[in-house]
């Protein structure tokens, strides 16, 4: 990767007025041109020392990460500058200088600086796949390979915005059973730390055995002061160790096929894995990437290791010369309704348009299943909730019944 300097400048801008400031830039050569492309006339570029003491420049950003949406509104707005005749050095610079996400601005200069140097854009993006999705590198390796970098952009923005639509689809409609689960989770928590002690002193003076449900409730509460430290610190490692190995192949493998088979949400889990890698898959071969290839990216960029191990088998079968909707019908995650569009497409060379026809409709219906899955569940849970807190409650009043009994 290109190492990027910081140099500080002295330039005199139409009017005459004399501008300094620090641009970032892996030559000198580069910061010179990128001064031109400001509009400035160069007076000086002098590589910038970090300093130390007072001198040094206190950095306290920490890493932001790089959303899809962040990628969306870049490569629409590159598609536009690009289109209307923009330089792409000139086009990456304005990019670098507008966004609000300080790591991607970082990584357009990085970008920037590579292309100086005389690589192509996807080449430099291909050297950040930490942040540069690889759908994104091969739709831009193939606009440049046929001339129509601003189309690929736009190719590229359409599926990121779609992307980010279907996530937002579904975070809407989970956003109300997670903060109920999340509230009963906490009311019980309240009630086994702070009213089950209350009550537990009532009964050790009216003495007698408890009834079963209330030794529960009266064990678990004497027992939080180590149980309740103990499950904190086992969420906080959990949390940990999910957020860096959540990716990981061998732990996808166990767990997308165990997701796939719940229920009702196994078949939403489904859909949205297949809206996304036909989408994908029509964006590529659109753009004239070759179907093995194009195979083997959605595959990996499809979120589920079951559409990747599949899309790899299918790839190896359509290099040896064998129809994609006849290897598609041999994997059990494809549909028959995907697989007898693909095989109409495919006799007819439109595969692509009836691949966006595919992804399209698996739009619809995950909008509508969530939106149906909001209602169910809605009921469900407030019952659920009700039967736990109230459960809870008779389990405690259980003793003061019992007493009664005895009175009468």
């Amino acid at each position: 990767m290109t190492s990027t300097k910081t140099w500080a400048y002295k330039g005199r801008e139409r009017g005459g007025k004399l501008v300094k400031g620090k641009l970032d830039a892996p030559t000198q050569a580069a910061a010179l041109s990128r001064m031109r492309d400001m509009g400035l006339s160069p007076v000086s570029v002098d590589e910038s020392a970090m300093g130390t003491g007072l001198n040094r420049e206190i950095n306290l950003s920490f890493g932001q990460a790089v959303k899809l949406k962040d990628l969306s509104v870049m490569a629409r707005q590159m598609s536009t500058m690009i289109g209307a005749g923009l330089s792409l050095l000139r086009t990456l610079h304005i990019l670098s200088e507008q966004t609000e996400n300080k790591t991607l601005a970082k990584v357009l200069t990085e970008v920037r600086g590579d292309i100086e140097t005389g690589g192509t854009l996807s080449q430099a993006f291909g050297k950040h796949r930490n942040v540069f999705p690889p759908l994104m590198i091969h739709l831009i390796a193939a606009g440049e390979t046929g001339g129509f970098l601003d189309d690929a952009l736009d190719a590229v923005a359409t599926a990121f915005e779609k992307e980010v639509k279907l996530k937002s689809t579904v975070q809407s409609a989970m956003a109300y059973p997670i903060v109920v689960v999340g509230m009963a989770i906490v009311a019980v928590i309240a009630m086994i730390w702070f009213i089950v002690p209350i009550f537990e002193g009532m009964f050790s003076d009216l003495g007698g055995a408890l009834p079963l449900p209330t030794q529960i409730l009266v064990t678990i509460s004497a027992n939080m002061v180590w149980l309740g430290p103990l499950l904190f610190v086992a969420a906080i490692a959990f949390s940990v160790w999910w957020g860096k190995n959540k990716h990981a192949p061998e732990v996808r493998a166990v767990l997308d096929p165990a997701l796939l088979k719940l229920p009702v949400f196994g078949e939403l889990l489904r859909k949205i894995a297949l809206a996304r890698f036909t989408r994908n898959f029509a964006a590529l071969l659109k753009a004239g990437v070759p179907i093995v290839l194009a195979l083997q990216v959605v595959g990996e960029i499809s979120g589920n290791s079951v559409i990747l191990q599949a899309s790899n088998r299918i790839a190896d079968a359509v290099r040896e010369g064998r129809p994609v909707a006849e290897q598609l019908a041999l994997e059990p995650v494809f549909p028959p309704m995907v697989v007898q569009m693909v095989a109409v497409g495919e006799d007819a060379g439109s595969m692509e348009l009836m691949l966006s026809k595919i992804a399209d409709s698996y739009d619809s219906d995950i909008e509508s299943t969530t939106a149906q899955m909001t209602s169910i569940i809605e009921p469900i849970l407030i019952a659920g909730v009700g039967a736990l807190i109230g459960g809870m409650i008779i389990a405690l009043y259980m003793p003061v019944f019992s007493i009664f009994e005895q009175i009468n």
